[in-house]
């Protein structure tokens, strides 16, 4: 029998070599086709082996992640395991910590200031997500290259992604040059959200790199949601400061 599985991580021949080698030694295996670019692995077996034993195949690999292809499963797996609620916990819990906060903030003034909170909420946003994506920088990195438009090409831009988000955090909560810096935002989240549309309406079953890999999230319309809402807040922000 022969499966297809996708595999998440491989940025280079190097790392289809690995992958390949490791799957050919599992017993039961007998021919094994690995193709990086495409994250995808053939497998021809003598019987059935569970998606764990691949995986447990791939241990010395940890930024290799294997998972069966909708033709093989009709659901995602970790969406089989866990309710969406509890998949996405993490980062509702996050949202609800930003935004109570930065309501909190907000109390001292004598009336809501709408672009302040917005600032502030911004701030939050990008300061958490890019603690979650420091704690591990490398494994960020190679999980961002499997979609991102820009980091598939260069993968040194996961790298630098990371620092521009601290940096985006930091000068929204100093108010830093708001224009410039809600125009970076406008860019930098614009591009972002190209390769998270892309994998999502070519129904791939990949890992979201938002909170770098720390939390396993399944990559879906959530992802969409917190890109498109950066990218609504600083369109806000810039047609505000540039016609007052």
């Amino acid at each position: 029998m022969t499966h297809t599985y996708n595999i998440t991580g491989m940025t280079c021949g190097a790392c289809q070599e690995k992958v390949k080698k490791a799957l050919q030694s599992i017993d039961g295996v007998s021919d094994v086709s690995v193709d990086w670019r495409k994250g995808e692995a053939v497998l021809t077996m003598d019987k059935h082996i569970a998606v764990a034993n691949l995986q447990e195949a791939l241990k010395d690999y940890p930024n290799y992640r294997l998972s069966e292809k909708e033709e093989n499963a009709p659901h995602f797996v970790e969406e089989e395991q866990r309710a969406w609620l509890q998949t996405y916990k993490p980062v509702l819990l996050i949202f609800a910590f930003i935004t109570g906060i930065t309501l909190l903030v907000q109390r001292p003034l004598s009336q809501f200031d709408p672009m302040l909170w917005m600032s502030h909420f911004m701030a939050g946003f990008f300061l958490a997500f890019s603690f979650f994506k420091l704690l591990n920088l490398r494994g960020f990195a190679d999980s961002y290259s499997t979609y991102d438009i820009i980091a598939k090409r260069w993968r040194a831009w996961g790298f630098i992604y990371a620092f521009i988000e601290l940096g985006l955090g930091i000068a929204y909560l100093a108010g830093i040059e708001p224009l410039a810096v809600s125009g970076i935002t406008f860019l930098v989240m614009s591009v972002s959200l190209v390769g998270v549309l892309q994998s999502v309406l070519n129904k791939r079953k990949i890992r979201c790199a938002c909170l770098g890999e720390v939390f396993n999230l399944p990559m879906s319309t959530v992802t969409i949601i917190e890109d498109a809402l950066m990218i609504l807040m600083s369109l806000f922000t810039l047609i505000h400061l540039l016609t007052n």
